[in-house]
């Protein structure tokens, strides 16, 4: 076989591996110290988000733990890890849809993959995960969250992936950098619910108003993550790079350095500046509370700067617990779809054995939060304890799935 063949063969097998990356959401297949860094990440902040929505259910703090007026540096911190997790996940999921591409699909196979994957976890938002969260199936309140932005990203996507890769990332930098300049502008009246879906300069209700039936919580608008995932499938290509982890750690330190020099200039990138406050402890965590709900692009290169510079560390043959974390990152959507629900129902029998009652959590947190008993909840090593235990739940089913769907592929299976 002529040198020139057996490369092409090569890069062949390469793409066929690099293309398993992302079977649920951003799932893996590959052995290889890559897809092993990608599913170690992922997998570790599939732990802060369990962190998080235990919180949601279990924690007594019944005000916004951003807020500086009532909060503590723990309770503070406890929340603000937990932003790191939906950049991530929609970054990841780029880059796998990358991989999927590079897999020796055409572009047209590719948008096809995009548009129908996207429009099921779409279906999966407003059922599954919309039951877990509420466990009932009334819509007079549903809430879009990161599974809806990453369902909507991936059928945009799949209109952008016809460009050529850099154009693509391209984009994602324009929408990235670019998104908050429209936060001066007002959407038209007659055009805001779509403005919502798309840009959402503030936190809004679709369908929603005086005498309307349902209402549609836009917690995550599209155009700011469609530019996360525009990015991460940029990023796919160069992880596919043998200096891949300098180039990760780069721009790792690239994104922190400008997310630095941004927020103590104050002059863009953030809805709100940061000011100073009587205790250091406040003013270092001001510093930090960049708006999430949309994504500002200070919040962008806050979590995704040290989340390169991870995925660079990780790119190595894990211990033991890294072992166990990438068990959580290989199966992420039956993850996702499971954690919540086993939360719920973890917390509906804490409030069964100190009450005799459950009536008060059959809703979403956000909703019930008033209605709790003034004495349940619990302080963060309540709330920690109950995360390692809905942990040591997961793993098991989590390691049972990962281990029998590589054992069974099927179209079916790779819906989860």
């Amino acid at each position: 076989m002529k040198s020139h063949e057996r490369q092409s063969t090569l890069d062949t097998s390469m793409a066929r591996v690099d293309s398993e990356i992302c079977r649920d959401v951003t799932g893996s297949k590959d052995p290889t110290s890559r897809s092993t860094a990608i599913d170690l990440l992922r997998g570790l902040v599939m732990v802060f988000m369990t962190l998080d929505h235990t919180r949601d259910f279990f924690s007594e703090v019944a005000f916004d733990p951003l807020d500086l007026s009532q909060t503590t540096p723990a309770i503070f911190l406890t929340r603000c890890v937990t932003h790191f997790c939906a950049p991530i996940f929609v970054f990841l999921a780029g880059a796998g849809a990358y991989f999927y591409g590079a897999g020796g699909r055409t572009k047209r196979g590719l948008a096809t993959f995009l548009v129908s994957r996207g429009l099921w976890l779409v279906l999966l938002e407003v059922t599954l995960v919309h039951l877990g969260w509420f466990f009932e199936f009334h819509y007079d309140f549903v809430i879009a969250q990161v599974i809806w932005a990453i369902g909507w990203s991936m059928v945009l996507l799949a209109g952008i992936a016809f460009l050529p890769t850099w154009a693509v990332a391209l984009i994602g930098a324009v929408l990235v950098l670019g998104h908050n300049a429209l936060d001066a502008l007002a959407p038209p009246t007659r055009s805001a619910p779509l403005w919502m879906v798309i840009s959402q300069l503030r936190i809004g209700f679709l369908l929603g108003g005086e005498g309307a039936r349902a209402s549609l919580f836009v917690a995550y608008p599209v155009l700011p993550w469609l530019g996360i995932m525009a990015l991460g499938y940029g990023f796919g290509s160069i992880w596919r790079t043998a200096n891949r982890r300098s180039i990760a750690a780069g721009l790792g330190v690239a994104a922190i350095a400008l997310f630095v020099t941004l927020r103590w200039s104050g002059w863009y990138g953030n809805p709100e500046v940061w000011t100073r406050h009587s205790e250091g402890w406040a003013t270092a965590l001001a510093f930090l509370d960049c708006s999430k709900y949309p994504p500002s692009l200070l919040y962008i290169l806050m979590t995704l700067g040290p989340a390169l510079l991870a995925l660079a560390a990780f790119d190595r043959p894990p211990g033991w617990v890294g072992r166990v974390i990438v068990t959580f990152g290989r199966v992420p959507l039956f993850f996702y779809l499971l954690h919540v629900p086993v939360i719920h129902l973890a917390a509906m029998g804490v409030a069964y054995w100190q009450y005799g009652r459950v009536s008060f959590l059959l809703t979403h947190p956000l909703l019930g939060r008033a209605a709790y008993p003034s004495d349940f909840g619990y302080g963060l090593p309540g709330v920690f304890l109950a995360t390692a235990v809905v942990l040591l739940l997961l793993y098991p089913v989590c390691s049972w799935y990962g281990k029998y769907k590589r054992a069974h592929p099927s179209i079916w299976l790779s819906l989860l």
